[in-house]
């Protein structure tokens, strides 16, 4: 065995490179063809010990199986092409006796597959417990970014994006506890609701960008000043902030002033030095027996109340204030109904010459008979209808009505009155109204020219070009038109001569100053202020009707000033049209 161990020494380059031949390709290698020879000639010589050695030592088989396996050569192919190298080739060009070795041969064979299965095995299980271990990292990791996340997702559901102030969840969340907590209904709880005023020209005239920096800039000042307090943004430029525990009204009417005092404070914003102002509507009450809707609905209408009192300003929830102004929402949103009910009917009040009594026309007045709160005047609904626009449409039903009432009317000769008809600002801007008029009086039959339309003096007064126009195409049909309250707005005087106007209705405050005696100073000088328009209409070739007159004494006044008719109470109170046609028959 000892010469055999001499010619081992000598020749295992051959053996290593026809093995390094053998199992290239049967698996990934990262390593070139000279380090993977230089790695099999060192286990050769281990072979070559082992096969030799005595005793004999297993082991050295089972570490070069293994040792494979770790320079990855570990395919089943690459094994068996390695057994059988080693069978057909180790003795021959180790030099070896084959008889002496052949049953060692076997055996080392049997420790090389053994050592280089279990290896094998070895790797498979590390590489799976590396499998499981990196899943439970990633899954840890998921977990943690999902946690992270959805901590995230909660800086963000409660907090607003851009000015990093609660949102309006949060403060919702807050108002709710401070309103339900056990314990806390003797407690009292404010609300100021905050709204910068003309925000809207700041984003016009400056642009988005600088809008979201002046509300970061205030939204700072407000934590900075109220931090005690929750201070929220809702939305665009509306801010709410929690007085909680109050003691009276007096402690939120301090935080609404303070807060008032910081949002006007000069700002530089990207450049631009702005000063901002606010208004804020504030309720405070006791907690029993309220709940955060009704708490942020009373504040967003008081703040309304301070905007409508022209800004800059807190207002505080008014409970009588606020079930006249839910009434008349109420009543306004009974007005389409009303319409489609029949529920608006037409009383009329003459307009009655002054130089011989007789009935020239007779104004429409709109009544609504509600079946709940009777009949109601115009003034208790027309003011509703114009914010709301149902004017429009009440409006023409007016329109109509009157002008199919208008024809029907007979006095018993030829010369019947025409009938007056009031026009709103939005009717006279509508760009179909000549078409409106010329349909009605078409679908009536009544003539233009016992038509009169009234229409207010500011109105009149427009720079808009399309009404003016409008009135002087339905003046050249033949219909009447009428400035109502004249006297009591800016009245250009230049410019009512090129108005298509056919009469002028002075304001009844002339005429009550006609009340009092022809002696008194006031009423001298109403007297004379009546002559100088009856003279001017008069020389722009209008007649003139006085309102309000309620007395003989002032028709007599009126008369001896030349004015041509009046209307009022001493001529006739509102009444339905048929009372007045009795008397005129």
């Amino acid at each position: 065995m000892g010469d055999g161990a001499a010619g081992a020494r000598t020749c295992p380059g051959a053996f290593a490179r026809a093995w390094a031949k053998a199992v290239s390709g049967t698996s990934y290698l990262p390593m070139t063809q000279a380090q993977l020879e230089s790695l099999l000639q060192r286990l050769t010589e281990r072979l070559a010990m082992a096969i030799q050695a005595e005793p004999f030592d297993l082991r050295i088989g089972q570490q070069v199986g293994a040792e494979l396996v770790s320079a990855h050569i570990a395919s089943a192919e690459g094994l068996g092409r390695t057994i059988e190298v080693i069978q057909l080739r180790l003795v021959r060009d180790l030099g070896l006796v084959a008889d002496e070795v052949e049953d060692r041969m076997a055996r080392l064979l049997a420790t090389v597959a053994t050592g280089y299965a279990r290896a094998l095995r070895d790797r498979t299980l590390d590489e799976q417990e590396s499998i499981r271990r990196a899943a439970m990292v990633a899954r840890a990791q998921a977990e943690r970014a999902l946690r992270d996340s959805e901590a995230r997702f909660r800086h963000q559901a409660t907090h607003d994006p851009l000015t990093d102030l609660p949102n309006r969840t949060l403060f919702t969340e807050r108002l709710s506890a401070a309103i339900g907590e056990p314990g806390r209904g003797a407690d009292r709880v404010g609300v100021c609701f905050l709204d910068l005023d003309r925000f809207k020209v700041v984003n016009d005239s400056l642009g988005h960008q600088v809008g979201d920096s002046l509300l970061v800039s205030v939204a700072q000042r407000l934590r900075r000043a109220l931090g005690e307090h929750l201070v929220a943004r809702l939305g665009g430029d509306e801010f709410v902030i929690l007085v909680e525990r109050t003691a009276c009204t007096e402690d939120a009417v301090k935080v609404a002033e303070a807060a008032l005092a910081t949002v006007s404070e000069p700002a530089l914003v990207d450049g631009h030095e702005l000063t901002v102002s606010a208004s804020i509507g504030i309720v405070e009450r006791q907690v029993a027996g309220t709940s955060p809707g009704e708490l942020m609905r009373a504040a967003d209408s008081t703040l309304h109340w301070a905007k409508a009192a022209g800004g800059a300003r807190w207002a505080l929830f008014d409970a009588d204030r606020n079930r006249r102004e839910l009434a008349r929402y109420a009543l306004s949103a009974a007005i389409p109904t009303a319409l489609d009910g029949g529920e608006f009917f037409l009383d009329y009040q003459p307009l009655t010459s002054l130089r011989d009594g007789r009935v020239l026309g007779m104004e429409a007045l709109v009544r609504w008979r509600h079946p709940e709160l009777g009949v109601l005047r115009p003034d208790s609904f027309i003011g509703l209808a114009e914010e709301t626009g149902l004017i429009v449409r009440l409006g023409g039903w007016v329109l109509a009505e009157a002008c199919r009432e208008a024809e029907r009317w007979s006095a018993g000769h030829d010369d019947r009155p025409f009938v007056s008809v009031n026009l709103a600002v939005r009717q006279v801007h509508r760009p179909g109204l000549v078409q409106e008029v010329r349909g009605v009086l078409r679908q009536t039959g009544l003539p233009p020219e016992r038509l009169q339309l009234e229409i207010t003096e500011s109105t009149m007064m427009s720079t808009a070009e399309e009404p003016v126009r409008a009135l002087r195409v339905l003046a050249d049909l033949g219909v009447r038109i009428a400035i109502d309250d004249f006297g009591t707005g800016y009245c250009n005087l230049a410019y009512l001569r090129d108005l298509p106007v056919t009469e002028l209705k002075v304001a009844g405050e002339f005429v009550a100053g006609l009340r009092a005696p022809a002696t008194d100073p006031g009423s001298r000088t109403d007297e004379r202020i009546l002559a100088s328009l009856v003279s001017l209409a008069h020389a722009l070739d209008l007649t003139v009707t006085a309102e309000g007159v309620e007395t003989a004494d002032q028709a007599d006044r009126l008369r001896a000033i030349g004015c041509d008719a009046g209307q009022g109470w001493h001529f006739g109170r509102p009444a339905p049209a048929d009372q007045f046609l009795a008397h005129l028959a």
